[in-house]
């Protein structure tokens, strides 16, 4: 069974049993009382319990709860199993120095005991009297137990009120429903004992056995039912245990947000008493130094101040040290009529009457009564009217105040619903006549039956009743024989009765023996199935509380293995960031350099470039001065013979190649885009329908920018460049129409 509410123990649980071994257990020691020793009554112990002194744990070792590091460790040593790289901290333990400087935390030495020298205890007689005493006890310390007297069991039956000689009075009794319903298993159990099949027969041992085998398998299923009421009953103890705890938390709560208001409140009050002491401190300043404005000094005028009764002379200030009600004695009136007997009656008898005599006139009523005094109904009517009347005017024109804020916030509880009141529905009149008909007929059957007891015991006791019909019948004679037969009859009735009683004495030792064993038995069997049923809660607790760990431990290992590929992620994001944050450094500090670079060689160069133009220009007019004509045709000659007539043949040349390359790249083109001409025709049409509403947009643009509605002969043209620039150029471009158009399609 999965208990939802198990919880595990802290380190506050953890505290509370450290301070429970620690009051209780081997450090409790007796210590003897002297006066009552040998006492052996409850009011009056012969021993106390004390805490031993000596403290068994060095004070060195830490007492606090170490299962949150320990916890801690071995999460860390299963991640460990999975990932290799994580590394574990070692625990590195300092060496204790047992047999160096730290001997004295882990070896005590004994103390030897003192003997005191042995008084005379016979000087002073003894300390000690025991006298006897007579002790009223009260009901509640007399004997609950109810008394149970002796009984002897008939030979060769066993009475079925022997089998619960094990239930004592508080312990199963007075009997319940669950005692009830253990007597009727014992009782349907014995019944099944009855219908066994014998040991002796061979051909039932199968069916003994089978008869045995569901019987167990019943017993197992009624302990599994019991044991699950017992955790549903604990489990409703606990769910009651947690609700009280959290309401005691809430009142707690509440108290202390009550005490933290009061303390506000205090502090609050505190402040406003130093405000006011600083106000009225302050008021005296001001109006001290308003009496001299201009700040100049006085002298003191002594017969001002003892002509002034409300200077300081004849009332000083409590502020400066002089209280003046010390010596209030001295101004006691002391008068002969408030101390003197005979002064009161004298001052009593000087007073008028109207002092001493009070007199109450009846007040008026405010409405008519009659001669008798009574009111009429009349008046109390209008009386009663009047009153309703000012109550509405009252209500009605009474203004609504404004809501306050509360102060604190306090939780209102629904009261718990009512369950419907239940309706007895009144019955029809054939069911009772019917009812009583039953009734009566029942009246019929006890009578009947009564009957038939009264005849049966007549039947059974027929022999006595004859006997004493001719007891009374018989003569003088007869009645002696009857006394003589009746004298030997009872003197073998005694004698049968001495011989039974020693029976009945030796069954009754028999029978105490056999209940001494039965009762061991059945205590053996009720604590072996109390051990049973603790054994398999205990197995269960143990159950759930490995799966919680194992859940925990699987929680805790996805987490962590969340948090190392976050870890991981945020590394390598910082890491990227880093990177490009790198790359785009060098990347601009190298364009930076190629600029400046760039721009000094552009400007070396320049500079260069134009001393050299300079030079050269000066060598070509210095040589144009000195150059005649001959010269001149040498140098137009060369000119002619090393350019135009070498590029004239390369253009020939170059005709030529090509003339020789025309079929053949004609057939290439013919193979190439022979077969591809469709398709591609095809996938740009496609393309032209799907994009015709972004054209659409954009009909009113300017042609050249869109690639595909370009002209023919801007496509030509470059193909033409481009060939030309292979040495392919031509005279007429009529037959690169074609390539143009499928570069377009393209």
């Amino acid at each position: 069974m999965l208990v939802p509410l198990y919880t595990l123990s802290s380190e506050k649980d953890h505290s509370k049993s450290n301070v429970q071994v620690q009051l209780v257990g081997d450090r409790m020691v007796k210590a003897p009382m002297l006066r009552s020793m040998f006492s052996t009554l409850v009011h009056f112990p012969g021993y106390s319990l004390l805490l031993e002194g000596k403290d068994p744990v060095p004070p060195f070792i830490n007492r606090r709860w170490r299962g949150r590091a320990q916890h801690c460790l071995e999460a860390l040593q299963q991640l460990a199993v999975a990932q290799s790289s994580l590394q574990i901290p070692q625990i590195v333990y300092e060496d204790p120095e047992v047999s160096g400087r730290n001997r004295y935390k882990y070896f005590a030495r004994t103390e030897p005991v003192v003997h005191s020298a042995l008084r005379d205890s016979n000087v002073f007689g003894p300390k000690l009297r025991t006298l006897g005493t007579q002790t009223d006890y009260r009901d509640g310390e007399a004997q609950t137990d109810p008394y149970s007297p002796e009984y002897v069991v008939p030979h060769g039956s066993i009475p079925e009120l022997l089998t619960l000689a094990t239930l004592t009075w508080g312990r199963e009794l007075p009997a319940g429903l669950a005692e009830v319903e253990m007597i009727e298993r014992a009782r349907e159990k014995r019944a099944w004992e009855a219908t066994l099949p014998a040991m002796d027969d061979t051909s039932q041992i199968a069916k003994r056995r089978k008869m045995m085998d569901d019987m167990e398998r019943k017993e197992w299923a009624f302990r599994e039912q019991e044991i699950e009421k017992l955790q549903e009953v604990r489990l409703e103890v606990l769910k009651k245990l947690l609700w009280r705890r959290v309401e005691n938390q809430n009142e707690l709560d509440a108290k202390r947000l009550n005490d933290h208001w009061q303390n506000h409140q205090k502090a609050k009050e505190e402040k406003i008493k130093k405000i006011q002491h600083d106000c009225a401190l302050m008021l005296r300043k001001l109006i001290a130094k308003r009496k001299n404005v201009m700040g100049k000094l006085e002298r003191r005028d002594i017969i001002k101040e003892y002509t002034d009764f409300a200077s300081q002379t004849y009332a000083p200030l409590s502020r400066i040290g002089y209280f003046p009600d010390n010596h209030s004695e001295r101004y006691v009136v002391k008068s002969f009529y408030l101390e003197t007997f005979a002064g009161l009656c004298e001052l009593e008898a000087s007073l008028p009457e109207s002092v001493t005599q009070v007199e109450i006139k009846a007040p008026t009523p405010k409405y008519t009564t009659t001669k008798t005094g009574f009111i009429k109904r009349a008046a109390r009517l209008e009386v009663e009217l009047a009153q309703v009347h000012q109550a509405l005017l009252e209500k009605k024109n009474k203004i609504k105040e404004p809501k306050k804020p509360l102060r604190l916030l306090e939780k209102v509880e629904k009261p718990v619903p009512r369950p419907p009141t239940p309706i007895l529905e009144k019955p029809s009149i054939e069911e009772e006549e019917r009812e009583l008909a039953v009734i009566y007929l029942q009246k019929l059957l006890r009578g009947r039956a009564i009957q038939n007891m009264m005849f049966e015991g007549k039947e059974k006791r027929l022999e006595l009743i004859q006997e004493l019909h001719t007891t009374h019948a018989l003569q003088e004679d007869r009645q002696l024989l009857l006394k003589a037969e009746e004298q030997m009859t009872l003197a073998l009735r005694q004698q049968y009765d001495l011989q039974m009683h020693k029976l009945s004495s030796v069954e009754k030792h028999l029978a105490r023996e056999e209940g001494r064993v039965l009762a061991n038995m059945f205590d053996f069997l009720s604590k072996e199935l109390l051990r049973l049923q603790e054994e398999r809660k205990i197995h269960a607790f143990v159950m759930l509380a490995e799966r919680q760990r194992r859940m925990r431990e699987a929680e805790e290992s996805g987490r962590r293995q969340v948090e190392e590929r976050r870890r991981k992620e945020e590394d390598e994001i910082f890491k990227q960031v880093v990177k490009m944050h790198q790359s785009t450094i060098d990347s601009y500090l190298e364009d930076i350099i190629l600029s400046s670079m760039e721009n000094t060689a552009e400007e070396q160069a320049r500079e260069e470039v134009q001393r050299i133009a300079v030079e050269i220009n000066d060598i070509a007019y210095e040589m144009e001065s000195r150059r005649t004509r001959l010269q001149s045709e040498e140098i137009v000659a060369e000119l002619v013979y090393s350019f135009l007539i070498p590029e004239a043949e390369k253009m020939s040349m170059r005709e030529k190649v090509r003339q020789s390359q025309r079929k053949h790249i004609y057939a290439a083109h013919q193979i190439i885009h022979g077969d591809t001409e469709s398709v591609v025709a095809d996938l740009a049409l496609h393309r032209e329908t799907s994009a015709t509403g972004v054209f659409s947009t954009s009909t009113n643009q300017p042609p050249h920018l869109s690639v595909r509605q370009r002209p023919a002969w801007t496509w030509s043209s470059k193909f033409t460049e481009s060939q030309n620039h292979m040495g392919l150029e031509g005279t007429s471009g009529d037959h690169l129409v074609q390539p143009p158009c499928q570069i377009r399609s393209i």
